[in-house]
């Protein structure tokens, strides 16, 4: 069985991808594709935004894992960590003696070997940060590489090798593969850390908080004496993680070295001004489409990281003003008949509690609507039952759909939509729950009015809601989608 443990194959043309459609996935398939390498891979959740950008690379994409999706007989099977060791593609790659790997060793070993690595880590604000980071250097003229776990406006691609020292990578806790259960973000070689948070998820693979940060004090532990810390020091979990890193640190947040204000929020334009302050002196004062404390704070990690790099006040202005935002963190997706529909990835109640009241700040007074799918393996659990009551303060209306598939999970450990509504209820929000997104879209679309502000919350692609909401809201006003703004 030819598991890598350390290099890469001799003859290395042909790379298969299991899992494709994953967001760092997708976005390895497209940096292997920039490099000369003939890409193929499979999926069961093919769904856009990744399936058109994998289409729009002229990636073949096989339905299903069967174990004629291997015919080819690539030089490199790289295995992601949705894939199981009974699937039968995962077992034909075994059988069949073909090399393979992790996504995450693949990476290390043939684009962050010989590079300055920036991991971005956290249990929050890792793609945005990332994102960030990735477009500050490349308007500084630093042409970094960058791999980033979602679609970012201003890059054509989600990840590229570069051609600069730098390459900033989003640095997921979550485990590697079947075969490799210690976090991703060990695999990346790191050189520079931000740690935004350190919180318990992705209950699936983590016991408890206790168990999350054992993993972020080994990436504190592989982070050299030579390297840089830059984490948020009123985060207790990350403040706790810190304790164990060596290098130099840079603390930001409220009262830190790095520390930052908002000055203005237009909620016209959906635009924020504000400053970074560096041991209470301006770094700058930006104009930023990410809106919200929470993105404040990216945002000046992002800021420090850039300066570390090498980045001019200037520059990281430039930077700002030209960034165009991300698919699913605060993305408007049309404004049929004057109702704003916004996409975003919030899944954790910590997330989805600082998107509503960053889309409140952002929007000013108009009505909010806040549609929530528990989709997430921790999200279908009841570890956060309670924690989501107070999650949706921020918003007017709320509609709760069903949990995705529950079948794996224990009937007495499920999370249940019909209890946060009475929460939600007791708390005096109007909340409701019901089965499907067609239902949802229809309820929606039937009551709305023209300057309500609708937030569709989920990590998956909730049975194509987006596109039915758009669709009804148009139908009802008898106009064509609206451009976002």
């Amino acid at each position: 069985m030819p598991l890598l443990s350390q290099g890469l194959p001799a003859r290395l043309e042909r790379v298969h991808i299991l899992g494709i459609c994953g967001t760092a996935m997708g976005a390895l398939a497209g940096m292997l594709h920039d490099a000369g390498y003939q890409v193929t891979g499979s999926d069961t959740g093919i769904y856009p935004p990744m399936s058109d950008y994998l289409a729009s690379l002229g990636i073949e994409v096989m339905q299903g894992w069967k174990a004629s999706n291997l015919d080819h007989e690539p030089d490199l099977v790289v295995v992601g960590n949705v894939m199981r060791a009974e699937y039968e593609e995962s077992q034909a790659t075994i059988s069949r003696d073909l090399p393979y790997c992790s996504f995450p060793h693949l990476l290390g070993e043939r684009f962050l070997r010989d590079a300055h690595s920036t991991v971005i880590a956290g249990t929050h604000g890792k793609t945005t940060t990332t994102a960030i980071t990735a477009w500050l250097l490349e308007a500084a003229g630093l042409n970094p590489g960058f791999l980033i776990g979602g679609i970012v406006a201003n890059f054509p691609r989600t990840a590229r090798a570069g051609g600069g020292e730098h390459f900033v990578i989003e640095g997921d806790e979550y485990d590697t593969a079947f075969f490799d259960k210690q976090p991703k973000f060990l695999h990346y070689r790191p050189d520079t850390v931000v740690l935004t948070s350190v919180e318990f998820d992705h209950a699936d693979i983590y016991q408890d908080l206790d168990h999350v940060k054992r993993s972020f004090r080994q990436l504190m532990q592989i982070l050299p004496e030579s390297g840089l810390l830059i984490v948020r020091a009123d985060d207790p979990g990350a403040a706790e993680v810190a304790q164990e890193c060596t290098a130099e640190i840079w603390r930001y947040g409220p009262g830190s070295t790095f520390d930052g204000r908002i000055e203005q929020i237009d909620t016209d334009r959906g635009l924020m001004r504000f400053t970074v302050l560096r041991e209470g002196r301006s770094v700058g004062t930006f104009e930023s489409r990410l809106v919200g404390e929470h993105n404040l704070y990216n945002q000046v990690a992002a800021t420090a990281a850039a300066l570390r790099a090498g980045a001019s006040p200037q520059a990281i202005a430039q930077g700002f003003s030209t960034f165009l935002g991300i698919k699913r963190r605060q993305e408007v997706l049309g404004e049929p008949g004057g109702v704003t529909v916004v996409d975003d990835f919030a899944h954790h109640p910590t997330a989805v509690r600082l998107t509503l009241q960053a889309l409140r700040q952002r929007f000013g007074e108009r009505r909010l609507w806040a549609i929530w799918e528990p989709r997430s393996a921790t999200s279908r659990r009841d570890v956060f039952q309670s924690d989501y009551a107070s999650a949706f303060d921020a918003a007017d209306r709320v509609l709760i759909a069903a949990p995705y598939d529950q079948s794996r999970i224990p009937e007495q450990e499920r999370f249940s939509a019909e209890r946060l509504v009475r929460d939600l209820s007791a708390r005096g929000l109007d909340a409701l729950t019901l089965d499907s997104a067609a239902e949802i879209a229809g309820t929606v679309a039937a009551q709305a009015h023209p300057r309500d502000v609708v937030a569709v919350l989920s990590n998956g692609g909730f049975d194509g809601i987006h596109g039915q909401l758009l669709d009804l809201l148009a139908l009802r006003f008898g106009a064509s989608e609206g451009a976002p703004s």
